[in-house]
């Protein structure tokens, strides 16, 4: 899968040496990166060539951090998916009907982002591209010091916003070099691109590309002279696009965000709740300016400002990207409006957080967690078939192993985070796979990577089996912390107390209890963790069981019982017989007093002891705490906490929230996995009274389930 090409950069990277980025979280490394002053750099690299005959062509192509291609002027695509640089990925595009007869030319924008971040694996001084064309599946020519390149450099470094996830784009037009990327180009200012001899990217296979198309806004409103407010209708990942035939030296506002400001719904809040702040200003050149950023944002609304009328009105759209998402390939049609609702706020999330990874969300951290992808990936999953997408991730949170024995919980940036919690998960992850497509191959080698997680985590276990003391790992509980029913343990990031708690030992059971199912759909050997799970049940109970509330508290000392404390138990089934019923009434009399991730704990748990009524009751309430609350704040996707105030930086597209997807589809369908597998229809209904569900939904034989009830 390696290249006969070239890996070719720019002086400014030549010299450079790579840096390793890799450490544990909390180990006190000071990480060195990349020089600041090559942070948001952009740069175009072009090769001319001649063409005589009519055939099959076809490209190649990766980059680092990242691409766009364009052949003879039109955009092609874009990426690659992010991954470490020894396991990375490149794309395969077919450009045959780009190609002319005669002169040729491949142009290819490549942008190093600088910062570390979740978004890029960057600040690692690995910069430039590689890439083969093709013809009629014959080598035609690859990247070498032919190629030539040169800065971009209209684009000016603004802002960055999130977590250093992306830089906001002023763009001075008067320092463009339009046409770089077609034929008839006087390249005089390109330079010659320099081979890198040492180049240490190693390529493992092929990564889908993104969808990319065009919507038109549902709203452009003139609200002054050279003031434009528009509304695509609901939120969306792309570029805003549009044409500008200005005055030279003329200023431009771009301003862009999830809502409008509250009294005053013209205007924009493009200081958005999740710290990212969406302006960019523009400088035109006083030709024709054609206007489309670089990097993707997540938003619904625009403002457009400018010193003078010359707005082509008429030209503003949509660049839209994400991750392949076939809408006809899945429907569903209840007779409860507030389900129907709920379902399309959680699909639209998913439909635009997907890039060419899980992200937790399009805007700010744009990165790829365990704990999300155990519920937002599923729920892709069964909305769009896509097995080798939930795959990639798979494999990726596993390789993370070689970073840390407990695993990372972001995966690929190059930001090191780690959370117990959701390394707990990966078992169920794996479970959920050949569940879907019945591939136990690709599992078995995953086995001693799960091992020596929890051989690692063995490592913290007191004698009687619990786990104590994580001062080098982070444990989560739910997230944000307002929303861990007040939890009586302080789960701080980095940790300070180094006691004894409960949760971090619920996700622990239910981890062990995963492996146990996992090793038995293998057909492999399961006494050890059985012996584990028993041992440290009872340990469990012991401790933190309080026979007069006849419920679990929070820690040994402390008498108060979170909602937290008590799902986890009854999910991994240890809950004594007597207790059940009590531990149910305090879960559905608690409602959803957590986090909108931690909710799919609460759902699964009631489901697990058939209380199917009651998980219904929760996901269709309309408290503080539900997905109405989200609606009623007019949600199009649903959100990273329940309201847009329950989160000091809610981000309003957050597809961790799309639980009732998978408990729809689980539990009330009670849609057997096999029938995912096997395209076979297999079914033990639960569903709530008086609910009535049309429902499509794919499978990984390129199968239809249509389920009727």
């Amino acid at each position: 899968m390696e290249f006969n090409a070239k890996w070719i950069t720019t002086k400014e990277f030549a010299p450079l040496k790579p840096i390793n980025v890799w450490h544990r979280e909390l180990d006190g490394k000071v990480i060195e990166r990349s020089p600041k002053e090559l942070d948001a750099s952009h740069f175009y690299f072009r090769k001319e060539f001649e063409v005589d005959a009519v055939g099959k062509y076809s490209i190649k192509i990766s980059a680092d951090d990242y691409y766009k291609l364009y052949v003879n002027g039109q955009f092609v695509c874009q990426g690659p998916a992010n991954n470490y640089h020894d396991r990375y990925y490149y794309n395969v595009a077919d450009i045959t009907s780009y190609i002319k007869e005669g002169k040729n030319v491949i142009g290819v924008h490549v942008y190093y982002h600088g910062p570390i971040a979740r978004s890029f694996n960057s600040g690692d001084n690995r910069q430039g591209m590689i890439a083969e064309v093709l013809c009629n599946d014959k080598l035609l020519f690859g990247t070498d010091s032919s190629w030539k390149y040169s800065r971009a450099y209209e684009y000016i470094r603004s802002h960055s916003v999130g977590y250093e996830t992306q830089y906001m784009e002023d763009i001075d037009f008067n320092k463009a070099q339009p046409g770089w990327n077609t034929p008839d180009f006087d390249d005089k200012c390109f330079v010659n691109a320099i081979e890198k001899a040492d180049d240490d990217h190693s390529f493992i296979g092929e990564a889908e590309l993104v969808d990319t198309y065009i919507i038109k806004p549902q709203l452009v409103k003139k609200l002054g002279a050279g003031h434009y407010f528009v509304d695509f209708g609901k939120e969306y990942t792309g570029q805003i696009h549009l044409v500008f035939n200005g005055v030279k030296g003329q200023k431009v506002t771009i301003r862009c965000g999830e809502e409008t400001i509250e009294g005053d719904d013209t205007c924009v809040r493009y200081q958005m709740r999740c710290n990212c702040d969406y302006e960019n200003i523009l400088t035109l050149s006083g030709e024709r300016d054609d206007l489309l950023f670089f990097d993707y944002i997540a938003f619904r609304y625009a403002e457009i400002i400018t010193e003078a009328d010359n707005i082509d009105a008429d030209s503003i759209d949509m660049f839209v990207r994400h991750h392949k998402f076939d809408r006809s390939a899945s429907s569903f049609k209840s007779n409860n409006e507030l389900l129907n609702n709920i379902w399309e706020i959680c699909t639209q999330a998913l439909t635009i957080s997907v890039q060419e990874a899980y992200m937790d969300c399009p805007s700010r951290e744009k990165g790829q967690y365990l704990g999300d992808y155990c519920v937002s990936g599923l729920a892709h999953l069964y909305l769009t078939g896509d097995v080798k997408l939930f795959k990639k991730a798979l494999l990726e949170f596993a390789d993370s192993a070689r970073i840390s024995k407990g695993l990372m919980c972001v995966v690929p940036g190059s930001f090191m985070q780690e959370l117990a919690d959701y390394s707990f998960l990966y078992p169920y992850a794996a479970i959920k796979y050949i569940e879907y497509t019945g591939d136990t191959e690709t599992v078995k080698p995953l086995i001693p990577i799960i091992d020596d997680m929890m051989k690692y985590f063995e490592g913290f276990a007191r004698e009687d089996g619990l786990l104590e003391g994580l001062m080098e790992i982070t444990t989560l509980v739910d997230w944000p912390p307002n929303l861990r029913d007040d939890y009586a343990f302080d789960a701080t990031e980095p940790p300070t107390d180094p006691g004894l708690h409960n949760v971090i030992n619920g996700y622990y059971l239910v981890g062990i209890k995963d492996i146990i199912t996992l090793r038995e759909m293998l057909g492999m050997d399961t006494s050890e963790y059985k012996a584990l799970f028993e041992k440290v049940s009872k340990s469990f109970i012991n401790t933190f069981f309080d026979k007069k509330q006849g419920l679990f508290t929070d820690t040994k000392e402390s008498a108060h019982a979170a909602l937290h404390s008590n799902v986890l138990p009854l999910l991994s089934g240890i809950v004594p017989e007597d207790a059940v019923q009590n531990v149910k009434d305090f879960i559905v009399n608690k409602g959803l007093c957590c986090g909108v991730w931690f909710s799919c704990f609460v759902l699964r748990a009631l489901a697990s002891i058939g209380a199917y009524e009651e998980a219904f009751a929760l996901i269709t309430s309309k408290g503080e705490h539900s997905w109405y609350n989200m609606i009623s704040e007019g949600a199009t996707t649903c959100y990273e906490a329940w309201g847009k105030e329950q989160k000091w930086n809610t981000s309003l597209c957050h597809p961790w929230a799309s639980s009732p997807i998978i408990v729809m589809i689980e539990n009330f369908l009670g849609i057997k996995p096999s029938s995912f597998a096997t395209g076979k229809l297999d079914m033990s209904p639960n569903m709530p009274k008086g609910l009535s569900v049309d429902i499509t939904l794919p499978t990984s034989k390129d199968k239809k389930l249509q389920i009727s009830l």
